[in-house]
């Protein structure tokens, strides 16, 4: 079994007194039914799946919302007896089934002591599905994101070495050739990437070319699901800014970049979907003037963000330039590092809200700057640069936090810790440890 941290969440939840339905979120193929079924085989002693997409005729057992109605259904359709805070119930692709997840807040009204868990590839769309009606405060949502790259180390049998990095007091302490190492592993990290079934492949067999294989097929299974959540005319659409996206990560996005003969309401529709579905993810462009970064958005500027860097090196043949590179952030025209990071950022908010992207840009004559990312942190906004080289420029951060009398910034790159100005320069491998 690979180690995710969600499973730490998952066993809080279960000893939780007051405990609501369980909604787990996120892209296709990033593990949410995988470690469902080893949470409920380990912690309970009785575990039950009901698939909607593979087994449609369990639809029939929400034909009531009655949470007694359907218990006794569940038994008699699966043949096992339910038992009150020792089973655990999962119904897996439950946007198959829509009054499933209406009836959730049934159980919580009147069973929470249940034990149960919601989760499907295409959630996203019946949530926002016209004249569905969400209950509400009565579910709990979790996201769930490819694996970090400290998930990446524990699963390569590098616990020890992830458990010192993720400690802040360490990092000046890390001598050059153990620094060597973890660039190593960060350089692996980008090719591999963090969908779970392309990191077992490398962790049984060690083999990159496997690894490719599959990471081509859940490129595949992407652009097939295109068909399930929009119409034949917008394929084209969608097909057009999945693959241009990978070239525009880490710039500002521009959709006559994609196509400058089709409308920019089409492709706009097209990058919601995709939203939607998990596989982009949009970074803000925000004044920096204040918390919450989310008040000051400019809607009309952003940038993207793919869901998986591995995926991101598949898609763009850069394999051999990741192999070859001496500064990794110059992979790409510096995109893989700004993916990379932006992944790193992500999987460190809190699990059960809605992850976001900032950054911030100032276009004037002559006077043009860019801070790739700004995230929160204490109720504090902290700049984040990710530079090539040791000396890379800081024009951009110093003005920024001159403006805005920023305490701190922080400068990633391939170099290791050092502070200095106020400005602390972290390695790739470091980023987790902003968050311990």
């Amino acid at each position: 079994m690979i180690n995710r941290k969600i499973y730490r969440e998952l066993e809080i939840w279960r000893k939780e007194v007051v405990r609501k339905p369980l909604l787990i979120r996120g892209a296709r193929q990033v593990g949410k039914s995988y470690i469902v079924e080893e949470f409920g085989k380990a912690e309970f002693s009785n575990y039950i799946t009901l698939n909607f997409e593979r087994n449609p005729e369990f639809k029939d057992i929400f034909s009531s919302i009655d949470p007694q109605d359907i218990i006794e259904k569940i038994s008699l359709f699966t043949g096992k007896r339910i038992q009150i805070g020792k089973t655990l119930i999962f119904l897996d692709e439950i946007q198959e089934c829509p009054q499933a997840i209406l009836a959730l807040r049934y159980f919580f009204e009147e069973i929470p002591e249940l034990h149960i868990i919601g989760a499907g590839s295409l959630l996203e769309f019946a949530l926002q599905t016209k004249g569905f009606k969400m209950p509400v405060g009565r579910i709990q949502y979790l996201y769930m994101h490819p694996l970090s790259f400290s998930e990446f180390l524990n699963a390569l049998g590098e616990d020890v070495l992830n458990e010192y990095i993720s400690i802040p007091g360490n990092l000046p302490k890390i001598s050059e050739g153990l620094h060597d190492k973890l660039i190593g592993l960060i350089r692996k990290y980008f090719v591999i990437g963090g969908m779970p079934a392309v990191v077992n492949e490398y962790i049984n067999s060690r083999d990159i070319f496997k690894c490719q294989k599959i990471q081509r097929s859940i490129i595949d299974t992407y652009t097939d699901d295109f068909g399930k959540y929009s119409n034949k005319s917008k394929l084209p659409y969608l097909q057009k800014v999945f693959y241009t996206s990978v070239s525009m990560v880490g710039e500002k996005f521009v959709y006559a970049k994609v196509d400058k003969q089709i409308k920019s309401r089409e492709l706009k529709d097209a990058v919601e979907l995709l939203e939607t579905a998990g596989v982009l993810n949009r970074i803000k462009r925000t004044n920096g003037a204040g918390l919450p970064l989310e008040a000051n958005v400019n809607p009309g500027f952003f940038k993207m963000l793919f869901l998986d860097v591995g995926l991101l090196h598949n898609m763009s043949g850069i394999y051999g330039e990741s192999f070859l590179a001496t500064d990794l952030a110059t992979i790409f025209k510096g995109r893989v590092a700004e993916q990379f990071v932006g992944q790193e950022l992500l999987v460190s908010q809190n699990p059960y809200q809605k992850p976001s992207l900032y950054y911030w840009a100032r276009e004037a004559k002559n006077s043009n700057a860019e801070i790739d990312y700004l995230f929160e942190h204490n109720g504090e906004i902290i700049p984040v640069e990710v530079k090539s080289g040791i000396s890379g420029r800081m024009k951009s951060m110093i003005m920024f936090m001159e403006q805005f009398e920023s305490k701190t910034g922080v400068k990633i790159s391939q170099a290791q810790y050092t502070v200095k100005d106020k400005i602390t320069s972290l390695p790739f491998y470091a980023i987790h440890a902003l968050f311990t």
